[in-house]
């Protein structure tokens, strides 16, 4: 698969898996740019990192520590640290895999960080308020804290299936603005049925 209409769905699917959780994305995206497979590379001089072996260590234990934290402090205390931290890095991760697969494909790279900041930025919006109503609603600590694993998951298949067919990027990016739309008009109504209770 050649183009640039390709390589930017591909780096706009990893982005948009990132804003899900950051850490398998990174993961897969560098194990596929070292084996140089469907595509992903991030050969050039400025993205090599993504695939290294320090990077990929690096990913993998900053993984292992928030699951640590996840287990040892409070949830809202995790949730706090969530909304700002890991969002803060999924936001990170998805402009340097957006940049890095425009720039290893001989593509200007520098769109890519604001656009994988941005669609990251959405992917956190738009599925972030779907967690925190599912966590309401589940009376079990272990089940609540089991999401987190689902969304994991969620993040790992989005990549992989971008990685098989860049295109998919696309579609991720207008699920995502789907569900962020969704998201928005249901708290409007919310608020808004709030202030009729209240004349």
């Amino acid at each position: 698969m050649n183009g640039i209409f390709f390589y930017i769905g591909l780096g706009a699917g990893l982005a948009a898996a990132c804003g899900l959780r950051p850490y398998l994305p990174a993961l897969l995206a560098g194990a596929l740019g070292r084996a140089e497979a469907l595509g992903v590379s991030f050969s050039s001089e400025h993205f090599s990192f993504l695939q290294s072996t320090w990077w990929l260590l690096a990913v993998a234990a900053v993984l292992v520590l928030v699951y640590a934290l996840q287990l040892r402090l409070s949830e809202q205390r995790f949730a706090n640290f969530a909304s700002g931290v890991v969002s803060a890095q999924a936001i990170a991760v998805g402009a340097l895999l957006f940049a890095g697969t425009l720039d290893a494909h001989g593509d200007l790279w520098w769109p890519g960080l604001l656009g994988g900041a941005a669609i990251a930025a959405l992917g956190g919006r738009a599925v972030n308020p779907v967690i925190s109503r599912a966590r309401t609603r589940l009376a079990d600590r272990a089940a609540r804290e089991a999401l987190t694993v689902y969304l994991d998951g969620a993040s790992l298949l989005l990549a992989g299936l971008v990685a098989l067919l860049h295109p998919l990027g696309y579609l991720a990016i207008a699920a995502l603005a789907w569900f962020a739309w969704r998201g928005r008009t249901r708290s409007d109504a919310k608020y808004a049925g709030l202030r009729i209770l209240r004349r």
